[in-house]
């Protein structure tokens, strides 16, 4: 685990940048983070993550499908929204551990 100062504010991460402590997540930490690896959060980046958040934060174990049923975007459009790596960058700017299910 590591320090890291992100929009400000000190954050433990771990060694891929994954907060360690949720509660420290915010908007900005989000935006920064997301910067970092080259995508613009938009008001459609933010409802995925508050939807990740709050999945996650039930126990619900996450899946790209899951997101896309949600109702929030496709599973195409979740792609459009993260490339690369959709759930795996998701989860990093919502501030949540990283899905077992990504490599």
């Amino acid at each position: 685990m590591a320090e890291k100062t992100v929009a400000g504010k000190t954050v433990e991460v771990t060694d891929e940048g994954y907060l360690v402590n949720r509660d420290e997540w915010s908007k900005e930490i989000a935006a920064e983070l997301a910067k970092e690896d080259g995508i613009e959060l938009s008001d459609k980046h933010y409802e995925v993550l508050d939807y990740l958040r709050k999945e996650s934060a039930a126990g619900t174990s996450l899946s790209i499908r899951k997101v896309g049923k949600s109702g929030i975007t496709d599973i195409k459009g979740l792609y459009k929204l993260f490339p690369g790596g959709p759930l795996k960058y998701s989860s990093k700017f919502a501030g949540i551990p990283k899905p077992a299910s990504c490599v």
